[in-house]
């Protein structure tokens, strides 16, 4: 069985209206709320997408959702 990945979540919930984003995460609303349930590799797959989220949040550039 594969390990699924530790959670993204950093306590910092805190939703970027403009981007759709949570500015600790970078996950959206319904990859976190999907979160649980997911697969090991769906998990990974939101993995992947955070960290130009968060360079393009943290940039204050728009980011796609």
């Amino acid at each position: 069985m594969i390990e699924p990945p530790e959670s993204p979540c950093v306590a910092v919930c805190a939703l970027d209206a403009r981007a759709g984003h949570c500015t600790g995460c970078g996950r959206t609303i319904a990859e976190i709320g999907e979160w649980r349930d997911a697969t090991a590799d769906r998990q990974r797959a939101i993995l992947a997408l955070l960290p130009e989220r968060l360079a393009q949040l943290a940039a204050g550039l728009p980011t796609m959702r």
